[in-house]
């Protein structure tokens, strides 16, 4: 088993999305170990990039105070480095096909396993070019983490069967973002996951910040991913944002496994 099956062990996973290095890397390790300590049960860890196309905008002012701040993709790993240290919480990395690409695959790769990352997302890389990227972070041990979303619906099952980690179920069309209501057909998106995989963890991200809205979407998912809400926390508290965030994933970490 993965690393990152094992987050989905004790109920449903709660996974939180921490954009790296707003406001600088030093807060960014206070806002993990404060996560993980109110029960985050693996991190999303966002390296910067100026054009991040699958995020709303409190996602992309984010990566831009990030960059802006002089952040890098070394200075990132070397972070990793040092919560690992201290945490064995699994740790994902979001980021974009350019960032990987031009420090190198294999040389990403090979970082980011020394490092102690357990899976990668790249959104920007569609299902059926992924095999560009996959193969070189197999073959150091990290999951490449494929998503679905509700224009993915003749693809599911292609793509939950090759799925690796878990799988990442987007609630909504359109870019990541607080959303009021979350309309669509998940139960039948996840009916043909689990037809195609049954043993695949599988969680739903984009859109959802609300209590009420972990507990139902966990009704259907193994774990709920929370984003925008966590980066707003971030931005509006700056340096001392990790005990806001501890209480709320706390709070959000109880509404998904009250979900019955």
């Amino acid at each position: 088993m993965s690393n990152i099956r094992q987050a989905f062990q004790n109920g449903k996973a709660f996974i939180p999305f921490i954009t790296c290095g707003d406001p600088d890397l030093e807060s960014t390790k206070r806002n993990v170990r404060a996560a993980v300590a109110a029960g985050a049960d693996l991190v999303e860890l966002g390296i910067p990039f100026s054009d991040p196309t699958a995020e709303g905008p409190v996602i992309q002012a984010a990566n831009l105070r990030a960059l802006s701040g002089g952040v890098t993709t070394d200075a990132v790993f070397r972070m990793v480095a040092e919560l690992r240290e201290e945490l064995t919480t699994p740790l994902v990395f979001m980021t974009y096909a350019n960032v990987v690409f031009s420090y190198g695959i294999a040389r990403f790769a090979a970082r980011a396993a020394e490092v102690g990352i357990d899976g990668i997302i790249l959104p920007d890389v569609p299902f059926e070019e992924k095999e560009e990227f996959a193969p070189a972070f197999r073959a150091v041990g990290i999951d490449f983490i494929s998503m679905i979303a509700p224009t993915s619906m003749a693809r599911i099952r292609e793509i939950a069967a090759a799925a690796e980690g878990f799988l990442y179920v987007v609630s909504s069309l359109g870019v990541t973002g607080v959303r009021q209501e979350i309309n669509t057909d998940l139960s039948g998106m996840f009916a043909s996951v689990r037809q195609a995989n049954p043993s695949l963890p599988a969680a739903i991200g984009f859109g959802i910040s609300t209590p009420a809205q972990a507990k139902r979407m966990a009704a259907v998912a193994d774990g709920v991913i929370v984003g925008s809400a966590i980066v707003r926390i971030m931005a509006e508290k700056g340096c001392e944002a990790d005990e806001e965030i501890a209480r709320y994933v706390r709070e959000m970490k109880t509404a998904a496994n009250t979900f019955q």
